[in-house]
């Protein structure tokens, strides 16, 4: 897992068959799939039909290791279940996740940990093992009097979770940096 990263997360790096909340940025959530798919991981999303590749691929996901399923339908269980069962990594957009019942919530997360697989719910997520919020951000480049081009975007990541993720965790970084990639940020932590 990059470095600004690995800080948040308590094996430095996603743990197979846990479930992780994020709220806040779909650029934290490609992040996380860029350094996977890099290193050889299958990812699927599921609910994200305005999803941009282009965007993915320069944050680093490996287009050639990704599946999107814009719209799961009506049998969201099934689909999700299927995505669980074949990938690595399986992300639920915002919509999809906030649908799906507490119970069946559950289970999910159940079969996630039975199949190895990270479940990244883009909403809350009943018992999640960990949860990485962006609750401060701003953008770099543009003046007071709003001229200017955007170069970067500063924000700030808290994680907390369960077990070894119990003690919170603050990063700032660059999501996406100056070069498009992940870098260390200049905004405070605390």
């Amino acid at each position: 897992m990059a470095q600004p990263l690995a800080g948040l997360l308590p094996t430095g790096g996603l743990r197979r068959g846990s479930t992780v909340s994020v709220g806040g940025s779909t650029s934290l959530v490609l992040a996380l799939l860029g350094e996977a798919t890099q290193e050889g991981s299958w990812a699927a999303i599921a609910g994200l039909p305005l999803l941009g590749a282009v965007a993915a691929a320069e944050l680093g996901v490996a287009l050639d290791r990704l599946a999107l399923v814009p719209d799961p339908g009506g049998e969201v269980l099934a689909v999700v279940s299927a995505l669980i069962d074949g990938f690595d990594l399986v992300v639920l957009g915002a919509a999809v996740a906030r649908g799906i019942q507490p119970q069946l919530a559950r289970r999910l997360a159940g079969r996630a940990r039975n199949r190895g697989s990270v479940l990244l719910a883009m909403s809350g997520w009943p018992g999640a093992d960990l949860e990485l919020r962006v609750p401060h951000r701003r953008w770099q480049g543009v003046t007071d009097d709003g001229f200017g081009n955007l170069k970067f975007r500063e924000v700030v990541v808290t994680s907390r979770g369960r077990g070894a993720a119990a003690r919170p965790q603050t990063v700032a970084i660059q999501l996406p940096g100056p070069r498009g990639a992940i870098a260390a940020g200049g905004l405070p932590a605390g």
